[in-house]
């Protein structure tokens, strides 16, 4: 049976949209549960790889509840960030009220659409996406619309659901994606088919490997999947060349 948030067609935006309305709130509470904590370094990892410099202007996707936007902030980067629900956003907003000091610029939060960033080209040295490509339309739209706006030699790294080439363990994770996380979700978001929706989006979506094979035809360089936790998770990095 077809997950009550999900839609392949042109409802999509709106089911998604409706989805985070719903969680805003408990959104970070039940992600830590969900991950045992663990999203937190994975993050981490991804603000590792952009390597900030004094000067970077750095741009996070579906930035949600604002975690990668705010730690890029605190090493050091002019950093937006972007993402359609204003649910999420006004989440986002509230921490940054809460978090001194969180580096040389503060953060700026923009509501608009991934698959079409209001920026010109060529604008920013980080693009990041966390837990936001699967959730898109056209993640292929998404990913072009990241590239189009990195500038020469920029960093693009995509944090989300992977699927673990180990057929053992990924049905292990596909059953806890299935069992526990919607009931983690009944218990403190009382609402369990929003967590189930994880699972049901993973399905349709193709992963580490193909965003890796979109990132070489989109001829970025240095390209690597990071597989963490036996691939359940994944951290997509590639480079855009010179001109």
């Amino acid at each position: 049976m077809s997950n009550v948030f999900y839609d392949a067609g042109t409802a999509r935006a709106s089911k998604v949209n409706h989805l985070f309305a719903r969680i805003a709130r408990r959104y970070d509470l039940i992600n830590d549960l969900q991950s045992f904590g663990l999203h937190r370094s994975w993050k981490r990892r991804v603000v590792d790889l952009a390597e900030v410099q004094p000067g970077t202007r750095a741009l996070d996707v579906c930035c949600g509840t604002g975690d990668i936007a705010l730690a890029l902030a605190r090493r050091g980067a002019e950093t937006t960030g972007l993402d359609f629900s204003s649910q999420m956003l006004a989440v986002a907003a509230e921490r940054l009220k809460k978090t001194p000091n969180v580096g040389f610029h503060i953060p700026h939060f923009l509501q608009g659409d991934a698959q079409q960033l209001p920026f010109p080209d060529n604008s920013f040295d980080i693009v990041t996406v966390g837990y936001g490509l699967r959730n898109l339309t056209s993640w292929e739209r998404g990913l072009d619309e990241m590239c189009r706006v990195a500038r020469p030699c920029a960093r693009l790294m995509v944090l989300d659901f992977g699927k673990p080439a180990n057929a053992l363990w990924r049905a292990i994770y596909f059953a806890h994606l299935r069992l526990s996380v919607p009931l983690i979700g009944l218990l403190f978001c009382g609402n369990a088919s929003a967590y189930a929706y994880i699972l049901e989006s993973l399905k349709h979506y193709p992963a580490q490997l193909a965003v890796a094979e979109k990132m070489r035809a989109l001829k970025l360089e240095n390209i690597r999947v990071i597989n963490l936790l036996g691939g359940a998770m994944a951290i997509n990095y590639g480079e855009k060349p010179k001109v």
